[in-house]
C-alpha cells in the first residue's frame, strides 16, 4: 500500500513537472517566433486580389516580426492545392495559407479527391481584407438602378445572364444566392477566371455579374460598367453614391468576400498569437490600407473563434446551396 501511495506520488510530481515543461517551452517558442523564413501559400496565380492581399501581409509581416514572409503561388483545382499543401505541413508556423472566401466553398463542390477537412484541418487566424460583392451589369442591359434590373429580369426569365469565374466560385454562389432570394432566374455563365468576365461585360456579351468590388473598380469609375448595388451592411467608401441591397429593396442580401489567415491545425498558441498581432496591426499600417483601397479592399480583421465559426457557418450554407444546384466539381 505504501509502495503504491509513493508511486502516485511520484507520477502527479511527474506530471507536475512536465506542466511545468511545457509552460518553459510555450514561453520560448513566444520569444523566438519566428527564427527562419515563413512561407505564405496562395492558391492563385499572381496578381489577384488574394495575391496582393499576400504579398501587403508579407511585407508587413517581415517588418513586424523580424523575418523574411515568402508569398508562394500554388494554382490549381479552385484552390484545393494549396490548402492540401498547408494542410499537410508541419504545423510549426512556418508553412501558412492566404486562404479566400472560396475556402469554404471545397467541401460543398468536392469529396472524393479532397484530402484534408477545410475546418478542422487548419487553425483560423484572421482576415486581413474583404471586398463587397457589388452587382454591376454591362451597357446591354441599360438599366441604373437594382429596381430597373429587377423588372428587366422578371420580364425575361431565364433570358437574361450572369457571368463569373468559373462553376464553383463565389461569383456563382452569389449570383445563385442572389436568384433565391430575389426569386429570380438569371442564367449563370461560367468563365475561366474574371478578366474575361469584365471584357464580355464591357462588349454587350454579357448582361450582368456578383463580382468583388476589387475586381471591377477600374471599369466602375471610368463608367464602362454601372453598379447597381453593394451586397454589405453599409455602403462603400468607394462607392458612396451606390445603395446597399437592403436600401436598394432586397432584403438580407450580404455577400463580402474575405482574404484571410491560416494555419495548419495543432500550431502551437503562441505562435497563433504572433501571427495575430501581426494581422492586427496590418490592418491599422498606412501604407496596407492605402493598398488595399486602391484595389477595392478593405483591411479587416475577424479573428480566432470568431474566424472559425464564420467559416463553420459559410460551409453550411454553400453545402446546402450546391445540393440545391446538384452542384460537384469531383
Amino acid at each position: 500500500m505504501q509502495k503504491l501511495s509513493s508511486f502516485v506520488q511520484r507520477r502527479a510530481l511527474l506530471c507536475v513537472a512536465a506542466g511545468a515543461l511545457a509552460l518553459v517551452g510555450q514561453s520560448v517558442l513566444a520569444q523566438t517566433y519566428p527564427g527562419k523564413p515563413v512561407r505564405i501559400v496562395v492558391g492563385f496565380s499572381a496578381g489577384g486580389p488574394t495575391d496582393v492581399v499576400a504579398r501587403a501581409f508579407a511585407d508587413h509581416a517581415s517588418r513586424v516580426l523580424g523575418q523574411p514572409f515568402i508569398v508562394d503561388n500554388k494554382p490549381g483545382a479552385n484552390t484545393v492545392v494549396a490548402a492540401e499543401l498547408v494542410a499537410s505541413a508541419p504545423a510549426d508556423g512556418y508553412t501558412l495559407l492566404l486562404g479566400a472566401t472560396n475556402h469554404t466553398m471545397i467541401p460543398a463542390l468536392y469529396s472524393a479527391r479532397v484530402k484534408f477537412d477545410a475546418i478542422r484541418s487548419f487553425a483560423p487566424v484572421c482576415t486581413l481584407a474583404e471586398s463587397p460583392t457589388v452587382l454591376v451589369v454591362g451597357p446591354a442591359m441599360k438599366v441604373t438602378t437594382l429596381a430597373a434590373f429587377l423588372d428587366n429580369v422578371r420580364a425575361a426569365p431565364g433570358r437574361r445572364t450572369f457571368g463569373s469565374a468559373g462553376a464553383g466560385s463565389s461569383g456563382h454562389f452569389a449570383g445563385e444566392r442572389f436568384n433565391r432570394l430575389a426569386h429570380t432566374s438569371i442564367n449563370h455563365i461560367p468563365y475561366k477566371g474574371a478578366a474575361p468576365v469584365v471584357t464580355d461585360l464591357v462588349g454587350g456579351q454579357l448582361d450582368s455579374s456578383f463580382a468583388t468590388l476589387g475586381s471591377v473598380l477600374p471599369q466602375i469609375q471610368s463608367g464602362r460598367l454601372t453598379p447597381l448595388a453593394v451586397a454589405a451592411v453599409r455602403r462603400s467608401p468607394l462607392l458612396p453614391n451606390v445603395p446597399t441591397f437592403e436600401e436598394a429593396g432586397v432584403s438580407g442580401y450580404q455577400d463580402d468576400a474575405w482574404y484571410g489567415l491560416l494555419a495548419p491545425a495543432g500550431t502551437p498558441r503562441p505562435v497563433l498569437d504572433a501571427l495575430e498581432k501581426a494581422a492586427r496591426s496590418f490592418a491599422d499600417a498606412p501604407g496596407s490600407v492605402e493598398k488595399l483601397h486602391g484595389l477595392g479592399l478593405n483591411a479587416q480583421n475577424v479573428c480566432g473563434a470568431t474566424f472559425g465559426a464564420q467559416l463553420q457557418h459559410e460551409v453550411q450554407v454553400n453545402t446546402k446551396l450546391a445540393k440545391e444546384l446538384n452542384l460537384k466539381l469531383d
